[in-house]
């Protein structure tokens, strides 16, 4: 068997970090098997779903490197081949028409909780002849469901859960304007796209007995369930704006890369061990529905926010420029030269261990790109006294005479000029990394000095000087 998994998501908004890990599972145990992953669009709300919605779910989708295979299904496109499921059933007597008017339903429901009873479908129109329907009112379909018994769920993460037929009311599957119901639309999509197993969130645990009993009296092979808890923030609720950013789009504005929201989506909900950390090869071969949790995962930013540190610290420098380049033009006013961009990569090492975001790391490049005379900020101003500026003077002579300028050769100067004048080295590190970049903060000063280069590096030193 080939193992079949989808995502299916409601296109009414952006793509939700619940239905990213959803999505997430499906594509590992695909991968994992060998097998197929699709992507479903459930855009038959016409009213609530949007082009834009459907864009930031495939953009979210892509971002996080979930391809899927084959075209995209875009429910609302397969509504005759829902209705024509329906009428089977019908000219099978597994289905009737009910002719219940909405003020019947609305008294039904009443009555119900008034009994503290389920609200449920009495089944009214089950039995009766089609001859007392009344010709005012236009009849839905509904399915015949068992009257008796259960319909039992082998679930891989909540177990066997099993449902009194008694209280699966007989569902619509065609509205009384003809057009088919969620659940109909799930069932037969499942059904024509070859699915074998529906991993999802555990509020469609209740659905699944529902679809379970439409799979049945079409004589299809049911798939198989994992009903996975949902995500819950740090206050054990379940997620929601209300604790912060939800939407997968916030997050890669916020700075984090696609493989630190991935690893850490993975393991809210499925364990491996003790392992944390992890590469996207290492979860496809170690993934599985057998360690998907019981139990609602919390959703820690703190500890993302760590998973995104490891992540940047070992992305390839060349990619890191490219992912800033962009803004970092834009916050300086035009665009990068080549120069620029080789620095920036020449930077990048001392640059990561000091970035948790990618804003942080845009931050921390701007000393780089700055055209002369640099800005220099408050604190870093105080910094370069007359006698500061002084050392800086001297120092100049003393490295403009480098004719090697690397990292070994500009520190073996500028200790020995330290130990000359009698000095700490931080009487004359901390103002030169004031004129250097402008800040009180920045990679170590040797280094500095070795990505701005002999030209630069001396440049900004006359100016600090001057100012």
């Amino acid at each position: 068997m080939t193992v079949v998994t989808r995502f299916a998501p409601s296109p009414t908004g952006f793509l939700h970090v619940g239905s990213a890990r959803t999505a997430l599972f499906n594509w590992l145990y695909a991968r994992h098997h060998g097998g197929k992953f699709l992507l479903r669009l459930e855009d038959t709300d016409r009213k609530r779903s949007t082009e834009e919605a459907v864009s930031a779910i495939i953009d979210g989708l892509r971002w996080l490197n979930l391809d899927w295979d084959d075209g995209i299904v875009r429910q609302s496109e397969r509504m005759e081949r829902h209705a024509e499921v329906a009428q089977r059933l019908l000219k099978e007597s597994k289905a009737y028409h009910c002719y219940c008017t909405p003020e019947e339903l609305a008294e039904m429901r009443d009555a119900a909780r008034e009994r503290g009873s389920p609200v449920l479908y009495d089944g009214r129109w089950r039995y009766r002849d089609p001859s007392e329907a009344p010709t005012h009112v236009s009849p839905t379909v509904r399915i015949k469901s068992p009257l008796s018994g259960e319909t039992v769920i082998k679930d891989h993460v909540q177990g066997t859960v099993t449902f009194a037929n008694q209280q699966l009311d007989d569902m619509v599957l065609l509205r009384s304007d003809g057009t088919p119901t969620y659940m109909l639309s799930v069932v037969a999509d499942d059904h024509d796209m070859g699915v074998t197993h529906v991993i999802r969130g555990d509020d469609h645990l209740n659905n699944a007995a529902r679809q379970t009993i439409l799979f049945q009296a079409l004589g299809w092979t049911v798939p198989e369930f994992a009903h996975v808890p949902l995500i819950h923030g740090a206050d054990g609720a379940k997620l929601s704006k209300r604790h912060g950013a939800v939407g997968v789009e916030a997050y890669r504005e916020d700075g984090y890369l696609p493989e630190a929201l991935r690893n850490y989506l993975v393991r809210l909900g499925w364990s491996h061990g003790d392992d944390e950390l992890f590469t996207t090869e290492q979860a496809v071969e170690w993934f599985d529905l057998n360690h998907l949790g019981r139990g609602a995962a919390r959703f820690d930013v703190d500890r993302l926010q760590n998973v995104n540190v490891h992540y940047i610290q070992r992305a390839q420098d060349d990619r890191l420029v490219e992912m800033i380049r962009d803004r970092l033009a834009k916050r300086c006013g035009r665009d990068l030269r080549d120069r620029d961009l080789e620095r920036l990569k020449a930077a990048m090492p001392e640059l990561k261990p000091r970035s948790k975001l990618i804003p942080e790391l845009i931050e921390n490049s701007l000393f780089i790109i700055h055209d002369r005379p640099i800005e220099i900020d408050e604190k870093a101003a105080k910094l370069l006294t007359l006698d500061a500026k002084s050392l800086l003077r001297d120092l100049a002579e003393v490295l403009e005479t480098l004719e090697d300028w690397n990292q070994s050769t500009v520190e073996t100067a500028i200790r020995g000029y330290v130990a000359e004048k009698e000095i700490k080295l931080g009487s004359v590190a901390q103002p030169l990394r004031a004129g250097l970049t402008g800040r009180t903060i920045s990679p170590g000063i040797f280094e500095v000095l070795t990505i701005l280069g002999k030209e630069e590096s001396l440049g900004r030193m006359s100016d600090a000087v001057k100012a």
